[in-house]
């Protein structure tokens, strides 16, 4: 019985060197295109609904089985990845954070990403948010810069320490009123747009995920408000599924197959609860692993990052496929 999937996790997928942000950390679309054919070549596509009929009924799933994921909707995926999936058969799950499209306003995480974009020079923000950490030093009770830094600096596979720091400081670290106020004023400051242009730029719209869902692709929750989800309240909780479920409702979703893409990974035992109650199907997070189902339960499987497959349709196998 086979019931092991590779998820792979895309965000960004654009034409990086035409885009008026070339140095975001995002896929090419060419290597995108290129991923694809490697992934023909070596996995079997699976749909959404053929890994919930294998979690419920304990079908079997294709040796290999890739599934594709794409979070936060971004406006690319519809100019670029929908008509490359629709062309070659392919089902890919997406996941849109629904205030970013309905109320037409920009995650904080996108800020934070295309602050980081617009500016080469990273000392420079990191002085921004000095001064701006010291107009608010003492309302909000804060630290020192260097406290800060020392703390949270910490490189990773992706990034360097000053971006690790400017990403922590401004999405977790910080209290969330302060954080919002600091990023708005490096977002006007850096990146000079206001902010409901730069949403209906950088997000699909309602009709456009119509008309994936009408063409087979699988439209779940990436929750309403793009929170932290394990650090909400139990009620909060609730009323972002809730809403959330509203919007699928809206774009003609199959609400008795639901799914959950946690924003940033995060979730609690709390949340799994009520992911329960309200019979979600299977909930994504961001832990790098194959999805053995078996191992994992199916609100918390892994996912791979698309930057552990190989972006060469002719480049050999990697561990991962070993594993998977």
């Amino acid at each position: 019985m086979k019931n092991i999937v590779t998820i792979v996790m895309y965000h960004y997928v654009r034409d990086l060197k035409h885009s008026r942000y070339p140095d975001i950390k995002g896929l090419d679309i060419s290597l995108f295109y290129e991923q694809i054919t490697y992934l023909k070549k070596h996995y079997h596509f699976i749909t959404m609904e053929m890994l919930i009929d294998s979690i419920e009924n304990n079908s079997s799933l294709p040796d290999k089985s890739v599934l594709l994921t794409f979070d936060d909707a971004y406006s690319d995926h519809f100019k670029y990845v929908f008509p490359f999936l629709d062309k070659h058969k392919i089902q890919g799950s997406f996941f849109p954070p629904v205030k970013a499209i309905t109320e037409h306003t920009v995650l904080d995480v996108n800020k934070i990403h295309f602050i980081l974009a617009s500016e080469n020079d990273k000392s420079k923000i990191i002085t921004e948010i000095k001064n701006e950490l010291d107009k608010f030093r003492k309302d909000y009770k804060l630290e020192s810069y260097s406290f800060y830094y020392d703390k949270l600096a910490q490189s990773n596979r992706f990034d360097s320490a000053d971006i690790i720091f400017i990403k922590r400081l401004l999405q977790v670290e910080l209290e969330e009123s302060l954080r919002k106020i600091i990023t708005n004023n490096l977002f006007e400051k850096i990146v000079g747009i206001d902010e409901v242009s730069f949403s209906r730029e950088l997000y699909m719209d309602v009709e456009q995920i119509q008309c994936m869902n009408r063409n087979g692709m699988h439209i779940g929750s990436h929750g309403y408000d793009h929170y932290w989800l394990g650090s909400l309240e139990r009620e909060k909780q609730k009323t972002e599924i809730k809403k959330a479920l509203e919007f699928l409702t809206l774009i003609g979703s199959d609400t008795n197959n639901w799914t959950m893409c946690y924003p940033y990974g995060n979730y609690n035992e709390t949340i799994i609860e009520l992911l329960t109650e309200y019979n979600c199907k299977i909930a994504l997070t961001t832990v790098v692993d194959i999805a053995d189902l078996q191992k994992y339960n199916k609100y918390t499987l892994p996912r791979l990052d698309t930057n552990d497959i190989p972006k060469d349709k002719k480049a050999t196998t990697n561990g991962w496929y070993l594993k998977g």
